[in-house]
């Protein structure tokens, strides 16, 4: 009762014994962070970067110089756009003063007029010196990242142009995006551009083999084929359902109905039953087999796609054939990405 009175000494009494015991320490053990191996096998230099030749010799000789022109970065995504400059930055400017000369602006910021007028402009009048805390020379410019440039308004690139002829003494900037016609003609006259191609099978093989070695991944030779052939070419989208198929399974093998169950791909004994329920002209038929895929999950989007892929390599149906159903196929594309119903959309495409 005293102790209560007093405000429950007795308490800490008992927390001090126990931390005075031997293997007791007050701080809790920090639990093992858990990084996506997409950032986890990111290259961290130019020399990991695979496949884009081109692009990594031209940018090794310009760290050798210090010296880089403004850069336009295009190509299809997961193919190592962002992951190649923000390699060459690091070797520039170091990691800690990679922070401080760096601006990576991408599409989920805001990069209207009023960004690029304040913001851009603020961070390319800034200076910069030439040497790091390390002591290693650095180049007196800064880098300014815009990726997926090809989002950004036309008002916004026509701001643009101004301050990327007036600043260019002091800021380098590097435009990332897909599609290049997206960008207008006097930005693009402004850089060097560099078409980052779709990974190669044996590259992305490598490379994925490489992660499975490393992370003690269990797998079959088919679902690495599985993973490329559902990638087309985007090694981050491989590595991204590499990693989710391992979490499924854990100790077990990775097989190739595991990567298409994550990928949402649609079995080909799935395709080929559709195409068979389309030449038996049953309309009740159609209905239930529609139905049935829907309720299954699988996208619209992905059956147009494989469809198109089975129809084209096709020989029972002739050209003009083939011509009315892609036509019919390219309507209803449109009208799924605008939000029509999936099921009137797929009926329609396949009474064709």
């Amino acid at each position: 009762m005293h102790a209560f009175l007093k405000g429950g000494s007795a308490v800490p009494a008992k927390s001090k014994d126990k931390s005075s015991l031997p293997g007791t320490s007050d701080k809790p053990s920090k639990p093992k962070k858990l990084v996506p191996w997409v950032e986890k096998y990111r290259p961290r230099t130019i020399e990991d970067v695979a496949y884009q030749d081109e692009v990594v010799s031209v940018l090794k000789k310009s760290l050798q110089g210090a010296d880089l022109p403004m850069l336009l970065f295009y190509g299809p995504p997961g193919t190592g756009k962002t992951s190649t400059i923000l390699a060459a930055a690091r070797e520039l400017f170091g990691n800690d003063m990679f922070k401080d000369r760096v601006l990576e602006l991408n599409a989920s910021d805001e990069r209207g007029i009023a960004v690029v007028r304040e913001k851009v402009k603020r961070f390319a009048q800034l200076t910069a010196s030439g040497t790091r805390p390390d002591g290693r020379p650095c180049p007196p410019f800064k880098i300014i990242i815009l990726d997926e440039a090809d989002s950004m308004t036309g008002a916004a690139q026509a701001a643009l142009r101004r301050t990327m002829e007036k600043e260019s003494k002091t800021t380098r900037f590097c435009l990332i995006c897909n599609y290049v016609s997206r960008i207008i003609e006097p930005l693009t006259s402004r850089c060097a551009k560099f078409r980052f191609k779709p990974l190669s099978e044996d590259i992305l093989m490598k490379r994925l083999k490489f992660i499975c070695d490393k992370e003690n991944v269990k797998y079959d030779e088919t679902a690495i084929t599985a993973l490329i052939n559902v990638s087309e070419g985007d090694l981050r989208k491989a590595i991204t359902y590499l990693q989710s198929s391992f979490r499924l399974k854990g100790e077990e093998n990775i097989t190739e109905n595991d990567i298409s169950e994550i990928a949402g791909v649609c079995p080909e004994k799935v395709i080929h039953r559709v195409l068979k329920v389309c030449q038996s002209d049953s309309y009740d038929k159609l209905d239930k087999t529609v139905k049935m895929l829907i309720n299954d999950g699988y996208s619209g989007s992905q059956l147009l796609l494989q469809l198109h892929d089975e129809l084209i390599s096709s020989v029972d149906l002739s050209d003009n054939q083939k011509s009315v159903v892609f036509e019919k196929m390219a309507v209803v594309d449109k009208c799924l990405m605008d939000g029509a119903d999936e099921y009137l959309q797929i009926m329609a495409l396949l009474s064709v």
